[in-house]
């Protein structure tokens, strides 16, 4: 079945349009209330949100839909995604719902859910929510006593804060260290820096002041411009991006030099396999993370299993073959010990601690690989397949000849956006970004 209202990562879209308006979002809770009311017992879920103007909206709409369907809804307010995860299996609840768009600008919205066991749906999951919205007689509303309650959550943060705090180790502290974090003006705005400050850094956040419209905003993961200016400028040791709902991080070193999810994963890899604690023989990423990555486990004899893009088919594979570790390029790291989705504070705490361990300076300890030359260009286009164009499978084959074995390219559309990624990777830049911009050409006239 084709995914309509899914994507890679939850449901998400313009707010108050298509998918994520007040009627449709009312209609994803009582069709995922329904299906996941087991037994007779008070069926509970949990709800996490970003900083998101609409985010009221969307939780109101959420909230009746579900109380509709006779669940028991707490609230929690701004949280991040992965407390959402990690909440809804401490509080025994039936279902999680974050109301996110994650890295997105604030005019979107999204909804990500997650089972009882803490983990996203699956594929499978999904598609039975969809095929109940397509067909919403089938959906049964609760009367009388069985009709939902709703309650506030009032310490969801603090629960959190404590989680986080127990999974950095407990013979270190991060005394003396100046940390920059920079928390997107979104869902952990609060909690990062004071799970930070009392593990004992010097803390200087920016990102701080959520209005509702500025969440993302030439700030966090995706534009880390702001907090190298800021390392830089305070000569902090370290700084630390998160994303909307801080599920990824992005470091910078104490030169103000940016260090992604993919030398985070090779660092974290090498450390817990010295110490004995590297499940599965290597770790799971993406198609999108960089060959050298690859090349820097397989020196170590460790080995990198690929998936496709989105952080839930990193934790599909961890969970099927046993690994520990793993994650993408952009910063969602899945650390399985302690989580079963990506979290940023958790990954930032894992690298602080073997900065600690190491007593040198970041851009020592993270300087783990020499990537490979990659270039990433997008093409927007509003309607149709162009990657089924004779000419783009032309010129695909064409490009794939050229880089030989030593090259990989990879054209996919973004799940989330009217967008299609072209990337390249191999040792000569100049032949790759040719590549890319060739590519992008054929792409762009295909999609006209």
């Amino acid at each position: 079945m084709g995914r309509k209202y899914f994507g890679t990562d939850g449901v998400r879209g313009k707010a108050n349009a298509g998918a994520m308006t007040a009627d449709m979002v009312l209609k994803v809770g009582l069709a995922a209330g329904n299906l996941y009311k087991r037994g007779n017992h008070r069926h509970r879920v949990v709800i996490g949100k970003d900083t998101r103007l609409s985010g009221y909206m969307i939780e109101q709409a959420l909230t009746a839909g579900l109380l509709a369907a006779g669940m028991d809804v707490f609230l929690f307010g701004p949280v991040p995604t992965p407390a959402v995860a990690m909440l809804t299996r401490s509080m025994r609840a039936d279902l999680g719902v974050m109301i996110s768009a994650s890295h997105n600008p604030f005019e979107d919205n999204g909804i990500k859910i997650f089972g009882p066991d803490g983990y996203k749906l699956s594929d499978d999951q999904e598609a039975r929510i969809e095929a109940l919205l397509d067909n919403p007689a089938r959906i049964e509303l609760a009367t009388g006593e069985a009709i939902g309650r709703a309650k506030r959550i009032e310490d969801a943060q603090a629960r959190y804060i404590e989680f986080a705090k127990h999974t950095f180790p407990r013979d270190l502290n991060l005394d003396g260290l100046r940390v920059v974090i920079d928390t997107a003006h979104g869902a952990a705005y609060k909690v990062a820096p004071t799970a930070l400050w009392e593990l004992g850094a010097e803390i200087v956040q920016i990102g701080r002041d959520p209005n509702g419209t500025n969440i993302n905003e030439k700030c966090g993961s995706t534009a880390p411009e702001a907090m190298c200016d800021k390392v830089r400028e305070l000569r902090a040791d370290i700084g630390i991006a998160l994303d909307g709902d801080a599920d990824r991080v992005i470091v910078a070193d104490e030169r103000g030099r940016v260090v992604d999810g993919d030398q985070l994963m090779a660092l974290i890899a090498r450390s817990w396999n010295k110490r004995g604690e590297l499940k599965g023989g290597g770790i799971v990423a993406t198609v999108m993370s960089n060959l050298g990555l690859e090349r820097f486990l397989a020196d170590h004899k460790l080995g990198l299993a690929r998936t496709k893009v989105g952080d839930r088919y990193v934790v599909e594979h961890m969970r099927a073959k046993g690994y520990n570790v793993g994650g993408e390029q952009s910063g969602h790291i899945v650390l399985s010990d302690f989580s079963t989705t990506g979290d940023g504070l958790l990954a930032a705490f894992q690298v602080l601690a073997e900065v600690k361990r190491q007593g040198k300076p970041v851009s020592e300890v993270c300087d783990q690989f020499t990537a490979v030359p990659q270039v990433l260009k997008n093409v927007k286009f509003k309607s149709g397949a162009p990657l089924e164009d004779n000419h783009v499978k032309s010129a695909m084959a064409e490009a794939e000849a050229r880089l030989g074995k030593g090259g990989r390219l990879v054209i996919r559309p973004s799940g989330t956006e009217p967008l299609i990624r072209v990337m390249a990777e191999g040792d000569d830049e100049g032949l790759v970004r040719g590549i890319v911009e060739e590519l992008c050409g054929v792409i762009a006239k295909a999609a006209a």
